[in-house]
């Protein structure tokens, strides 16, 4: 008789004698190993394209190459009394909805989206 187990290998059984194969199993902690923070601008500063959460409201922007070309028509508008903070999560602007959420989940923000 053959005894195939978990690993994909075989040993020969004799009849009335066990033998079991034991293997270690190594995990992987799901915590990152190095933590960096990502790029944070106002938006006067905002130069670059990619998908920003602001800061203070939890809202995601995806802002284009096409929108932040020099002397181009701006396409985002905002007015508002107080400064926020945009923090890039993506060099993507059309990274996914749940990739910029588990940024947000990674680095502490609070994802109004």
């Amino acid at each position: 008789m053959v005894r195939s187990d978990l690993a994909g290998s075989t040993q020969p059984r004799s009849p009335g004698k066990m033998t079991t194969t034991m293997e270690q199993v190594k995990t992987k902690s799901v915590e990152p190993h190095t933590r960096f923070a990502l790029p944070e601008v106002n938006w006067d500063e905002l130069n670059e394209p990619g998908a920003y959460v602001e800061r203070g409201s939890g809202d995601l922007y995806r802002v284009p190459k096409e929108a932040i070309i020099p002397g181009g028509s701006p396409i985002i508008h905002k007015e508002s009394i107080g400064s926020s903070r945009l923090v890039q999560v993506s060099k993507n602007p059309f990274v996914t909805t749940l990739e910029a959420r588990l940024r947000c989940a990674q680095h502490n923000i609070d994802p109004n989206f």
